[in-house]
C-alpha cells in the first residue's frame, strides 16, 4: 500500500498524481493483457471447433470405410460361396458323366463280348462244317 507525504491541502499532489498515471498505466497495461487473452482464447475456441468438426467428420469417414469394408468382406464372402457352390456343382456333373461313360463302356465291352463268343460259335461251326466236308470227301475216295 503506497504511503503519500500531506502538505498544507492535504496530500502531495504530485505523488498522487504519479500514482494515479502509475496505476492508470497498470491498469491499461491489465486491460490490454486481458484483450489479448480474450481474443488469444476465442482464437483458440475457433480452432477448437474446426478441430471438433475434422474428428466428426474423421469418424463419420472411418465409419463410412468400415461399413464399405464389411460390406465388400460380405461381397466377397458370397462370391466365394458361389465359386464353391458352381464347382461342386462342375464336379458332381463331371462325375456323373464320367460314370455314366464307365458304364456306356463296360456296356459296350459286354456287347464286345457277346459278339466275340458269338463269332467264335459261328466260326467253330463253319470251321466244323468244312472239316466234316473234308473228311466225307476222304471218305468218297
Amino acid at each position: 500500500m503506497k504511503k503519500f507525504s500531506t502538505s498544507i491541502y492535504g496530500y502531495n499532489k504530485s505523488e498522487v498524481n504519479a500514482f494515479v498515471a502509475e496505476v492508470a498505466k497498470e491498469y491499461e497495461s491489465m486491460l490490454n493483457n486481458l484483450k489479448q487473452r480474450d481474443t488469444e482464447i476465442t482464437a483458440l475456441k475457433q480452432k477448437l471447433i474446426q478441430y471438433q468438426n475434422m474428428e466428426n467428420t474423421l469418424n463419420k469417414a472411418l465409419l463410412v470405410a468400415e461399413d464399405a469394408s464389411n460390406q465388400i468382406k460380405r461381397m466377397a464372402r458370397d462370391e466365394s460361396k458361389a465359386i464353391v457352390d458352381e464347382a461342386r456343382r462342375n464336379a458332381s456333373r463331371i462325375v456323373n458323366e464320367a460314370l455314366l461313360r464307365a458304364e456306356k463302356l463296360e456296356q459296350d465291352g459286354e456287347t464286345l463280348r457277346q459278339r466275340i463268343s458269338a463269332f467264335k460259335r459261328r466260326f467253330k461251326a463253319i470251321v466244323e462244317t468244312e472239316l466234316d466236308a473234308i473228311e466225307q470227301i476222304d471218305e468218297d475216295y
